[in-house]
């Protein structure tokens, strides 16, 4: 009997709350949205740049414009990540990832396409992150690794669905189409993350160096993340 209800007691523990799933759920998209916008660039280079003129120097520029910006979004954030409400920061950047998405949907020059990217690069790059540490806020140790891998699952789709969707989407209205719609979607996602998901601010509890350089530099002197780091 005792063995019995601990086995309930188990599966109970082991099963997610409806908010929880709701949360899985909004990262998956987001993991999606801004993975296909960032790879969706190469499959359509063909198009754009018989669109738009362009040299190959050209478009490779603008396909590293977003993973420059990327960084150096990631590494200018992460020390005052933690001052803020995750959900708060989570809409913040992925708002600016909307708008930079739905720029590159209507570019007509270079510069312009140059510009958006920039801006894309410089929201979308902070999101995997902040996602990563929502699962580690909101879900036990246990569960986390289950998380991730539901998580993730918007990596591989977006990969395995989102490219020949975009590409038929490209085809029928244009390369602009595709950026359109990931902006379109995202704008639903960002709008059910504002009405739907509760504030995370239980770390802001936790007393942390109050000069953002300061907290960068310790959180990199620890031996185990820095090893975290360097593999990432």
């Amino acid at each position: 009997m005792a063995i019995d209800n601990q086995a309930a007691t188990e599966t109970t523990l082991d099963r997610f709350t409806s908010h929880q799933k709701l949360v899985i759920s909004l990262l998956a998209m987001t993991q999606f949205t801004v993975i296909l916008d960032f790879i969706v660039m190469s499959p359509l280079g063909d198009m754009l740049m018989k669109s738009m003129s362009l040299s190959t120097a050209q478009f490779g520029a603008a396909v590293s414009a977003y993973a420059f910006s990327a960084g150096i979004s990631g590494f200018l954030t992460a020390g005052f990540a933690d001052r803020f409400d995750r959900k708060k920061l989570l809409l913040f950047f992925y708002v600016g990832f909307i708008a930079g998405t739905i720029l590159c949907g209507m570019t007509t020059t270079y510069p312009m396409l140059l510009g958006a990217r920039i801006v894309t690069g410089l929201f979308g790059g902070v999101i995997g992150s902040i996602s990563l540490a929502i699962v580690a806020d909101l879900f036990p140790l246990a569960k986390r690794g289950r998380v991730m891998g539901f998580m993730q699952m918007g990596f591989g789709a977006s990969q395995v669905l989102g490219i020949p969707i975009s590409l038929f989407i490209a085809n029928a209205w244009g390369w602009q189409a595709p950026f359109l719609a990931i902006g379109a979607i995202s704008a639903i996602v960002w709008l059910v993350i504002m009405l739907t998901m509760q504030p995370i601010n239980e770390h802001l509890k936790i007393k942390n160096d109050k000069n953002p350089l300061t907290h960068l530099l310790h959180t990199v002197a620890k031996g185990r993340y820095a090893l975290g780091f360097g593999a990432t």
